[in-house]
């Protein structure tokens, strides 16, 4: 039961070249659902907190698309330089409850693997 709870507060990606090329990630609709209620061709804005505690607004945007369904994109063009993200990084959105506000405020972590006497270890990336 505590990981149902656990999976719906943080959705996560693992960034793809393209997505890094284009600094906006892509999720399916229903990797996000239950933070947000889908509105075609909508804008929608995102406050999130890094792990050294810098404040990042993030837009986002939801597309409607007969080939591929429902899905989010989350524009990310300044926090990608900064931190320098790389193909296979994994990004995690974890929501903070914040009343009745109209924008979701977010807890964001990079994950990077590294490699570590012979063995891959995944650690929080904090820039």
């Amino acid at each position: 039961m505590e990981n149902q709870q656990e999976r719906r507060q943080n959705f996560s990606k693992r960034l793809t070249q393209i997505e890094l090329e284009n600094r906006m990630i892509l999720f399916s609709y229903t990797v996000v659902a239950d933070f947000f209620e889908f509105q075609a061709d909508h804008l929608f804005f995102m406050n999130a907190t890094d792990s050294v505690g810098k404040e990042w607004i993030f837009v986002g945007k939801f597309h409607a698309s007969d080939n591929v369904g429902n899905y989010v994109s989350i524009s990310l063009p300044w926090f990608a330089v900064e931190k320098g993200l790389k193909r296979n990084d994994e990004i995690i959105f974890t929501e903070i409850p914040q009343g009745n506000r109209p924008w979701k405020n977010f807890k964001v972590v990079i994950k990077r693997k590294i490699r570590l006497f012979g063995q891959d270890i995944w650690g929080e990336l904090m820039v």
